[in-house]
């Protein structure tokens, strides 16, 4: 008994003497991934010094802190579909709305050290959905051609594969390749064309989180190039302008542009139109000062009225 009566005091006196843990904040899970719809879990444990009733805290990061969990209760989207079990929060039915990185904060006024955090990663999971693709309907054979493949909604970001007539294409190894194929971009491009290209084309999105997604198949057609149409059609151009010029030289060669330096104004009068030398039109300006001169009368038959002798 005397043994154990000396034994206490130093128990007693290692007790006093050991230092106390202070706050501290912790996640079982920093980092959470969830599809879309579904319940996620923010994980937040903490261990006080003597404060047994902490006030506990959750924020948002973004451009400005928001509060999630605030003086007890749940804030903003959050209000109303969440719930707070200790420190942890649960979300349900998830959407990328509520994507990003929470942080949890512990404050506990009576410990040595008051204040805790630890900060958690939500990353929302959407599936791939029917990717956009721009594939033309018809092509010059020899001439570069893009096929363009694109989901901007999932999450991670979609990988792409091309089909051509239901059968997959696959990357070619060769440098000296017809096409080649950017899975990461969906981009499907031929450097020269040829008529064996052409073909039904569609494009296949994944990114391992729901099923895939495929766009709808589109015909590209591969022509050659009508030469006879090409060099008809220069032909025409150069004989328009050949017409053109000789029309011109002549037109100005019997002095058709001399005759016609002075200003002019054309009325339109339905399908036609008048036309108003500038001389024309000063001859209508005020002639009051001006004397007027009776234009001569061109001579008339002499007629016999009246008889006369020498």
């Amino acid at each position: 008994m005397e043994g154990t009566s000396l034994c206490l005091p130093v128990v007693i006196l290692l007790m006093q003497c050991s230092p106390s843990a202070p706050v501290t904040v912790s996640s079982s899970k920093p980092k959470v991934e969830v599809h879309e719809y579904a319940d996620a879990v923010l994980s937040c444990e903490f261990r006080t010094e003597k404060d047994q009733n902490p006030r506990i805290e959750w924020k948002k990061k973004g451009k400005d802190v928001s509060f999630v969990y605030y003086e007890g209760r749940f804030r903003g989207p959050l209000e109303g579909r969440a719930s707070i079990d200790g420190a942890t929060v649960k979300l349900r039915k998830v959407t990328q709305e509520d994507a990003g990185e929470y942080r949890c904060e512990i404050s506990a006024p009576l410990d040595s050290v008051s204040l805790g955090e630890t900060n958690v990663t939500l990353k929302v999971l959407v599936p791939p959905q029917i990717p956009s693709c721009d594939i033309p309907s018809s092509a010059v054979t020899g001439s570069v051609v893009q096929l363009h493949c694109r989901d901007r909604h999932s999450i991670p970001p979609a990988t792409y594969s091309w089909f051509k007539d239901n059968k997959k294409m696959n990357q070619p190894r060769q440098t000296n390749a017809t096409y080649k194929i950017d899975s990461n971009t969906g981009l499907l491009e031929f450097k020269a064309v040829a008529k064996e290209d052409t073909g039904r084309y569609s494009c296949l999105a994944s990114n391992g989180v729901g099923l895939p997604q495929m766009c709808k198949g589109k015909h590209m057609t591969i022509e050659d190039v009508n030469v006879a149409a090409v060099v008809a059609g220069v032909v025409v151009v150069f004989l328009i302008v050949v017409i053109c010029g000789c029309g011109g030289f002549l037109l100005n060669r019997n002095g058709f542009f001399s005759r016609h330096r002075g200003r002019s104004f054309w009325i339109s009068q339905c399908h036609g139109a008048a036309h108003i030398s500038s001389q024309t039109l000063h001859r209508t300006e005020d002639t009051s000062n001006v004397n007027y001169v009776p234009p001569p009368q061109e001579p008339q038959d002499f007629k016999h009225t009246q008889s006369f002798m020498l």
